[in-house]
């Protein structure tokens, strides 16, 4: 019996007969496939893409009105787009931030990012506990070298080497090659600075996704005066969205009212006559039987309850308004908000009275002009003394209540309802002081004043600062890996007939210019002509 073993087959053999009988293909198993599925998922292209995606999903979410943040003006905005409105009401357009489909785009680059980021962490430990590479046979052939003849011996001009490598902070090979050479190493915080980087977004993804999930975020337009106010609670808000998590109790308590409200104008230029700055000053307390305290609401500049933010984000006009029955009963009496259209305050509104069949809706301008064909235009926000202030309004009557169930406060719902108009078909145009008598016994109409109101955005977003922490590594990780320079350095001494034939060798592994430079640097100090040289 032969001991010769059969001849192996060679690669390309093995390759050629596999392409002539190729293997049947076959089904991945759920096991394969799921391999395959994470394999693709945490690949860092499908990361860059996921992020990619989710930087477009946000924009709809600024440009389109969101019902969750102002119901209002997504009202207006749905009214005037009546073809589209349906379209992006399936799509979720008007709540971006609570759909599922963005959600799933939130959750699966968070996994994307831990998958690409935690093998990644074992590379680098090995890295980190890995001695620099050995040197290369022929230091001359990399492109980035020098060398020299020296008359000192191989273990001076190494020993020398070592001591300014060290200086230097380079990490030195503790093995030491078989003919002398000198490895070093450094700028291994490089990659830390690029792990460090894609921690912190998770950090931020983690730190919006919990603020979103427990935090809230509110509006409510509030009168100025000390006999309005605000109490935090659901009822008193206009407009309110909740995370998924938050409950009612996590409210804080407190009540605040505007004590006074101040406007500056701007008084020439291009856009004259539009407000330039406002500051509110707010009364509050944070108990029931708690002192008042003060506090200058401006913006950017909010007001911080226990975690909770009181943010002042606009405001405007609210017309001071009597309605009385053709028998002179009060069927209203008070400021009613109007809502600025335009930088210029010009305000729309409707006043709906709880009881009676009148209401009205019109607009509201600050400083009105009036035209040659009887109608008014309005020239500025600044309502100076209030002489000029006009508000023109239609008349409706019928079931208002009826008709009107359900709706916004600031709209009117005139289906259903007669409109009643002026002599000449007209719209009612009244100055502060003046009363309009209504046709066909309706009663009248009174402009009493007008006084001011502050949009107010109050939110609690829990984890804020451990988003803001995640935002601030991420910076720090950035300028580590664009400013730390890892680069290897060879240093080797043979001793020849002629002297001591010492090779210096650098490579710059982030491809930097200047790498000649470290080399004529680290050259000049292995001769001793320079002390400390920084590369």
């Amino acid at each position: 019996m032969s001991d010769l073993k059969e001849p192996t087959e060679s690669r390309a053999a093995r390759a050629e007969r596999e392409r002539q009988h190729p293997s049947p293909i076959r089904e991945l198993t759920a096991r394969e496939l799921a391999r395959w599925s994470w394999r693709q998922l945490t690949s860092m292209r499908t990361a860059l893409i996921l992020l990619l995606l989710l930087a477009l999903a946000a924009v709809p979410g600024s440009l389109i009105p969101q019902e969750n943040l102002d119901s209002v003006k997504t009202t207006n905005w749905q009214a005037a787009h009546t073809s589209l409105t349906p379209i992006y009401r399936r799509l979720g357009l008007f709540d971006v931030y609570g759909t599922p489909w963005f959600a799933a785009i939130y959750i699966l680059l968070m996994l994307s990012l831990i998958g690409c980021i935690v093998p990644r962490l074992g590379v680098y430990w090995r890295g980190l506990r890995a001695q620099p590479p050995a040197a290369p046979r022929n230091l001359g052939r990399m492109p980035d070298s020098a060398s020299y003849t020296t008359s000192e011996s191989a273990e001076e001009v190494t020993a020398r080497a070592r001591q300014v490598l060290r200086r230097k902070r380079y990490r030195i090979r503790r093995e030491p090659s078989a003919d002398g050479a000198v490895s070093a190493e450094r700028g291994y915080l490089r990659e830390a600075g690029n792990l460090l980087f894609h921690v912190s977004v998770i950090v931020v993804l983690v730190g919006f996704a919990v603020g979103s999930l427990f935090g809230y975020k509110g509006g409510v337009n509030v009168l100025v005066g000390d006999q309005y106010g605000f109490s935090n609670e659901l009822t008193q808000y206009d407009d309110f969205a909740p995370g998924s998590l938050f409950r009612p109790s996590m409210l804080n308590y407190f009540d605040l009212h505007i004590h006074d409200f101040d406007v500056s104008w701007l008084k020439s230029g291009p856009r004259q006559g539009m407000a330039k700055g406002f500051k509110s000053d707010i009364e509050y307390q944070t108990s029931a039987d708690g002192a008042t305290k003060s506090y200058r609401l401006e913006v950017n500049h909010p007001l911080d309850i226990g975690g909770t933010e009181v943010f002042l984000i606009g405001h405007g006009y609210a017309p001071v308004i009597t309605i009385r029955d053709a028998k002179g009963n009060i069927t209203y009496s008070g400021p009613q908000i109007f809502l600025p259209e335009n930088q210029s305050f010009l305000s729309f509104g409707a006043v709906k009275p709880p009881s009676g069949n009148v209401a009205l809706e019109g607009l509201f301008y600050p400083s009105a002009l009036s035209l040659s064909d009887g109608s008014v235009t309005n020239i500025t926000g600044d309502i100076g003394d209030k002489s000029a202030a006009v508000l023109s309004f239609q008349v409706f009557t019928g079931d208002v209540a009826a008709a009107n169930a359900g709706q916004s406060v600031y709209t009117l719902n005139t289906t259903g309802l007669k409109q009643v108009t002026a002599e000449g078909g007209k719209a009612f145009n009244l100055h502060i002081g003046q009363t309009a008598k209504l046709p066909d016994g309706l009663g009248s109409v009174t402009f009493d004043d007008v006084t001011r109101w502050n949009k107010l955005q109050i939110s609690q977003t829990p984890f804020k600062h451990v988003a803001l922490g995640g935002v601030t590594l991420a910076l720090i990780g950035l300028l580590g890996s664009l400013f730390i320079r890892p680069r290897r350095v060879w240093v080797r001494a043979r001793e020849t007939e002629g002297g001591t034939l010492v090779e210096v060798a650098v490579l710059d592994r982030s491809g930097n210019d200047e790498v000649g430079v470290v080399v004529s640097g680290l050259v000049a100090q292995l001769q001793g002509r320079v002390e400390e040289e920084q590369s």
